[in-house]
């Protein structure tokens, strides 16, 4: 029989270390690499009428200012460029689009659309997402209290935390800039990631009925056994396809892809390995306190 619930401290120790690894990179660093979307800038796009060299248009736009550091260059629909750089002025703006212009052979028809972020936009962004993603979490504890009890909601929750933490440390770790795709990517995860926790303790709930006498450490490895092959096989169909996303997709598709495969690992590592432990330590406690109250109460 699978010992998962006896070995949770070994479980627990490997996200524990990541996401530590994450804090130290943070902090190390200064912080997270913030893209456009959140610490504000520029964005261009640019119909270029054929299919160009990336690193040749970065180098025609770093070589239209000298206050112009490490723009970036993103295909966006057929042979469509997006351009975005650090916020610069307007007149430094119109030397990058005369610099194309002269450099491409292009006319001013070409450039589609000029964007501006400011940092307060990026701002309110990460706050919505923050909102979006604690009512999501809420929402989701009330309804499973309901459906299961609240032990079960609080230890899905906790899980889905586990998620979102793991993927930001892997951002803070490698560097990776946190954009708008990470926060579709987040929201993705924690309704995928619940999915997965709520068959488990489906199955959990199952098996108590059946094993009244069941303790509640052979109960969740039981469940886990019973449900471990549904799990692997439905994150594999998953990320199989993102894998190729990845692959074969446009950066921005890529930007949304990244994440999306590391929160389905997590998302996978933390219903199987850490929902049904975190659920027994709670049973475990609650039961112990009610014990000791009584005690108290004799006495």
């Amino acid at each position: 029989m699978l010992k998962i619930v006896e070995r949770a401290k070994y479980f627990c120790l490997i996200p524990i270390v990541i996401i530590l690894l994450g804090i130290i990179f943070l902090i190390a660093k200064g912080g997270f690499v913030q893209d456009v979307d959140f610490a504000g800038g520029m964005t261009m796009y640019v119909e270029m009428g054929k299919e160009v060299d990336f690193g040749e248009v970065a180098d025609v736009v770093k070589g239209a200012d000298a206050s112009i550091n490490s723009p970036k260059v993103l295909k966006s629909d057929g042979t469509q460029i997006i351009i975005q750089t650090t916020p610069i002025e307007r007149d430094v703006r119109n030397k990058i689009i005369t610099a194309l212009k002269e450099h491409f052979s292009i006319d001013d028809a070409a450039v589609l659309q000029v964007e501006d972020v400011t940092a307060t936009m990026g701002a309110q962004l990460r706050a919505q997402a923050m909102k979006a993603a604690l009512i999501a979490c809420l929402l989701m504890l009330i309804y499973i209290s309901i459906r299961f009890e609240f032990f079960t909601g609080a230890s899905a929750v906790i899980c889905l935390l586990h998620d979102v933490l793991i993927m930001l440390a892997f951002y803070a770790i490698f560097r990776i800039p946190i954009n708008a795709n990470f926060i579709a990517a987040m929201l993705t995860i924690i309704g995928y990631s619940i999915n997965n926790t709520i068959v488990v303790f489906d199955r959990v709930r199952e098996n108590q009925g059946k094993v009244q006498k069941s303790d509640l450490k052979s109960l969740v490895n039981t469940s886990l056994k019973q449900t471990l092959r549904r799990s692997c096989f439905t994150t594999l169909t998953t990320i199989i396809p993102v894998i190729f996303l990845y692959i074969l997709g446009v950066d921005s598709i890529k930007e949304f892809a990244l994440p999306l495969m590391v929160g389905l690992l997590a998302g996978t590592y933390s219903s199987v390995l850490l929902a049904g432990p975190i659920w027994v330590g709670m049973k475990t406690l609650a039961k112990k306190r009610k014990y000791g109250k009584k005690v108290k109460a004799r006495a």
